[in-house]
């Protein structure tokens, strides 16, 4: 427990001196830069990486699987469809105030996410199951974009792989008050799940045993989970390794008890995104290097040392 009140400690510290760190001018326009560019997009990187962190745990516990992410059940593969059509076909427009190419990757997540919901809800499906059903989904979905990406012009083409590469650049609050009853909802079911996912570590049939309601907890764990992604993907792209990474790096500081785990993936998360961007945005002077490269090049590594480093 001390621990993590150490790693709530350092995130809120990191995060409020975050801001602040990095050249900026004098007067209005370095007012501007920290009020409307530096805090907002601070605050996104805290919620992403906090959201996807959280939703990565809860689903290697789901799928008693250690490389489950985010990405394993095809989530974020809906949403990168729904984009690609967005972009190549030029929907620059709003929906409803929204951008297009974030509302159509929504509604391309959403499908997925009540197919995954349907079939975790079925009484005689297997967790496998939704695996495999995951599985299916992103295969066929990257199939499908590809195809999408060979057949778009140069103008497409460059779109796509700016969209691709994840960003967190915003101008203003639009995009934290979009987020933040996604965050808020996510983090307050799978929190109330903790006991429950704690059970399952052991086995389906032992939590069953014990009085947990299984479907349930799998129901509201990818479902929920599945959501909050689809927004956070549909906002800011799909962002790589986060939520695959992080749960690990919180179990080698905190252990394994789901108690302590979920919710420090969700502080360990904001941490590890926020240092992320402000190595993005910092690293070359002049020029912004997009934050899905930096949490790519940082995570494949560390996935590597903690493998070799794991104890038998």
């Amino acid at each position: 427990m001390k621990r993590l009140l150490l790693l709530v400690i350092t995130t809120i510290v990191v995060i409020a001196a975050t801001p602040w760190i990095g050249a900026r001018p004098e007067g209005e326009a370095g007012s501007f830069i920290l009020n409307e560019l530096r805090i907002p997009r601070t605050l996104m990187a805290a919620m992403v990486g906090g959201l996807l962190s959280m939703v990565g745990a809860v689903y290697q516990t789901l799928f008693a699987n250690p490389l489950a992410a985010p990405s394993t059940v095809g989530t974020t593969a809906g949403a990168v469809l729904g984009a690609l059509v967005a972009l190549v076909l030029g929907w620059g427009t709003s929906v409803s105030g929204l951008p297009a190419v974030a509302t159509a990757a929504f509604c391309g997540a959403l499908v997925v996410t009540f197919l995954l919901a349907g079939l975790a809800a079925r009484e005689q499906a297997r967790i496998d199951d939704v695996l495999l059903m995951g599985v299916a989904i992103s295969l066929a979905a990257g199939a499908i974009s590809a195809g999408i990406q060979f057949t778009s012009d140069q103008v497409g083409l460059a779109n796509v792989v700016r969209w691709t590469l994840g960003h967190l650049p915003q101008v203003g609050y639009k995009g934290i008050y979009l987020i933040l009853p996604f965050f808020l909802l996510v983090v307050a079911v799978l929190l109330s799940q903790v006991r429950s996912l704690e059970s399952l570590v052991a086995g389906e049939q032992l939590a069953f045993s014990q009085g947990v309601d299984v479907r349930r907890t799998r129901v509201l764990g990818l479902g929920v989970g599945a959501l909050g992604v689809s927004a956070v993907v549909a906002w800011c792209g799909p962002i790589a390794f986060v939520g695959l990474i992080v749960p690990h790096i919180t179990r080698r500081l905190l252990g394994t008890s789901r108690r302590l785990l979920i919710p420090g993936s969700l502080f360990c998360g904001s941490l590890f995104l926020v240092l992320c961007d402000l190595i993005g945005r910092s690293a070359i002077p002049g020029k912004e290097v997009p934050v899905g490269v930096i949490t790519a090049a940082l995570g494949a590594p560390t996935l590597i040392a903690l493998i070799i480093r794991r104890r038998p």
